[in-house]
């Protein structure tokens, strides 16, 4: 899968960035969630033409923002705009606790790109009372599935529920399917499948899936079907980004514009091939359909954007390892007959981003690996990235907040953290996307699909265990990647403690865990916790009733991510569900209360609020005698201010599509 989720608020590390003037890392904090800034150095010195691609293209990744709050629930938009409409029109106290209440509501609605909690797919639970919004609402009208949304626990719980036995899609509140159950969906698409295909479409990716007086069709995500009106606005920024695009853009643009216009995932595929093999052009994109954690069944995809341009000396460290793909390949610890004999096409690239859009705002990747198609991976490459501005943003925003001192024992770990720890999590982040996702490959007549709801978490597990095994190589000492294996043993520490611990902070008293990313790194954990403690790999330490979560042996750790590496690459190359489902359903979901309720109250001292979002820059064409001679970039909005202009400036769907 295509994108890695940074983890926890805190872990900085390495060397402090110069600040921009009076530029403020954290801009705003609410519940659990704090909005940040990210600089975007280097865009000043940009050529017009690039800045014009990126300002046009970020417009295009602003305008498809309506589309993923419908696809994660159908009554986000209305929710939303009801909600909107009062904070902006209601004559009420805007000093009272209620009022508070009120707004922290929106402003999750607005980072949860809709009424679910964007990592855990929880429904909010409003802090003012159904009596109180009628005196807001005053004696406007308000649908009753809007009332319903936000008042009512038991409507619309969980975004996506993946509990074994459960029909994931009855179940599930995201808006991909209509009426549809698990078994039709899952035979609808069965039945699309050619196993004599070698390249096949990712059947699914761009519709809904509905069964009308038991018919099932599909609603495609095109011009003049569902969507339309929001990508038309996406197709006419694509097409002002193309008129001073690099002659490769201009090709990937028209591919994608074409796709836009018509539905057809085979031009999909045409427009990813073009995407991946363009390695040169300085400015980059993603725009579209790409990513399927928000289906339980992998197929459909949100829509996402982001724009950014190379950061191009810190790609040096990627270009090192994407130079040496096929030694990584090589040498990996899993069975030869699921090696890539040729590693083809493998780019690797260090990011700034420029604008976030869809499903990567206000909450972003710090990593990205695509094209998704195993066969386009296969006879093309891929193409992965790391957004060193994001990571920056998160490091500087954790200087200083309590977070090592609380949690990590050891002294030494600490200071290797604090020396090693910011350089350790952008190298797991290269590793995870180029060499991770890209690794390996299936045996033959598997399609791909067969891990269904549990493909996404194992996919994730695949990619940071090779990232985890290769980070202590003497290998990467000799390419000069690292100058020292405490890199490694600060990669190691941080990740035990948080795929075991501290990520717990993440998920609400009783609940277990649910998103792709913190599944995948409690499966690790656990798992190394179930072979590692026993001979004191790895240890649970208990001192002044805190527990801390401790490495003795980095070497036999790392022979241990090896061994896991080889058993989940065996289960994605030969479709083995049933061995990827007792992994997932046994180390990656329950949760300790005991531990859980420890975490909480620890970061609840520190005063940490565990998610992190940000806001935009604001881009502004500069005009001398009617003609565009520069782009301006400020950083100025306050989140309220923003989320407030895009609900404004950016809103083309109905409210029920």
């Amino acid at each position: 899968m295509g994108a890695m989720i940074t983890g926890l608020a805190a872990c900085g590390g390495g060397k402090k960035q110069e600040l921009a003037g009076d530029f403020r890392w954290i801009i705003d904090t609410f519940d659990d969630i704090r909005i940040l800034r990210y600089q975007v150095p280097g865009f000043e010195e940009l050529p017009l033409d690039q800045k014009l691609f990126i300002y046009y293209m970020g417009e295009a990744a602003l305008a498809g923002r309506d589309i993923l709050f419908d696809q994660n629930c159908y009554v986000n938009l209305a929710v939303r705009r009801t909600l909107e409409d009062i904070y902006l029109h209601a004559d009420a106290d805007r000093t009272t606790a209620e009022w508070d209440e009120f707004e922290k509501y929106l402003k999750k609605v607005w980072f949860g790109n809709g009424i679910h909690h964007h990592h855990s797919g929880d429904k909010f639970v409003p802090g003012f009372s159904e009596e109180y919004f009628n005196t807001l609402v005053g004696d406007n009208i308000v649908e009753a599935h809007v009332r319903r949304a936000i008042f009512d626990p038991a409507y619309l719980p969980l975004r996506v529920n993946q509990a074994a036995g459960v029909d994931v899609l009855l179940e599930s509140a995201m808006n991909y399917y209509c009426n549809v159950s698990q078994r039709e969906a899952e035979d609808f698409y069965a039945q699309m499948s050619d196993p004599r295909d070698l390249t096949p479409p990712s059947w699914g990716l761009n519709s809904q899936l509905v069964k009308e007086n038991g018919r099932l069709f599909e609603r495609v995500w095109r011009v003049g079907g569902m969507y339309s009106p929001a990508i038309e606005r996406i197709i006419g920024w694509l097409e002002k980004a193309a008129a001073v695009a690099t002659p490769a853009q201009r090709a990937q643009l028209a591919s994608l514009i074409s796709y836009y216009r018509s539905g057809d995932l085979r031009e999909f595929d045409r427009f990813s091939i073009l995407w991946v093999e363009d390695t040169e052009s300085n400015t980059d994109f993603i725009n579209g359909f790409i990513e399927t954690y928000g289906d339980p069944l992998g197929y459909k995809a949100s829509w996402e954007a982001i724009v950014n341009f190379k950061n191009v000396e810190a790609t040096q460290r990627t270009a090192i390892i994407s130079d040496n793909a096929q030694w990584f390949e090589d040498n990996s610890p899993i069975d030869d007959r699921f090696k890539k004999d040729e590693v083809r096409g493998v780019s690797a690239k260090v990011i700034t981003a420029t604008m976030l859009g869809g499903d990567l705002y206000p909450a972003t990747a710090i990593g990205i690996n695509l094209p998704n198609a195993d066969w386009i991976r296969r006879d093309h490459g891929s193409k992965s990235v790391t957004i060193q501005n994001i990571t920056d943003a998160y490091a500087e925003a954790a200087r200083g907040d309590g977070f090592n001192e609380e949690f990590v024992l050891r002294k030494e770990d600490r200071e290797r953290i604090n020396t090693w720890g910011r350089l350790a999590g952008n190298l797991l982040t290269d590793m995870h996307e180029c060499l991770g996702h890209g690794s390996g490959q299936l045996a033959p007549g598997v399609r791909g699909d067969e891990l269904r709801q549990y493909g996404a978490v194992l996919e994730e597990v695949r990619a940071d265990l090779f990232a985890l095994y290769f980070i202590a190589d003497p290998k990467m000492k000799e390419l000069g990647l690292i100058p020292t294996l405490d890199v490694a043993k600060a990669a190691y520490a941080r990740y035990m403690m948080n795929g075991y611990m501290t990520q717990l902070v993440r998920i609400q008293p009783g609940k277990n865990v649910e998103q792709a990313h913190m599944r995948n790194r409690k499966l690790i954990a656990e798992w190394i916790f179930a072979r590692g403690a026993a001979d004191g790999v790895v240890e649970r330490v208990v001192e002044n009733g805190r527990t801390y979560i401790v490495v003795n042996d980095f070497e036999r750790l790392r022979g241990m991510f090896g061994e896991l590496l080889h058993e989940v690459q065996r289960i994605k190359s030969e479709g083995d569900f049933e061995a990827g489902q007792q992994l997932v359903e046994r180390y990656a979901i329950q949760v300790d209360p005991v531990l859980h309720a420890e975490v909480l109250e620890r970061y609840a001292r520190l005063g940490i609020q565990p998610y992190q979002g940000f806001v935009n820059p604001e881009y502004h064409l500069v005009m001398e005698n009617g003609e565009i001679v520069d782009v301006e970039i400020r950083y100025t909005e306050s989140y309220v201010e923003q989320m407030l202009r895009y609900s404004r400036d950016y809103s083309f769907l109905p409210t029920v599509n």
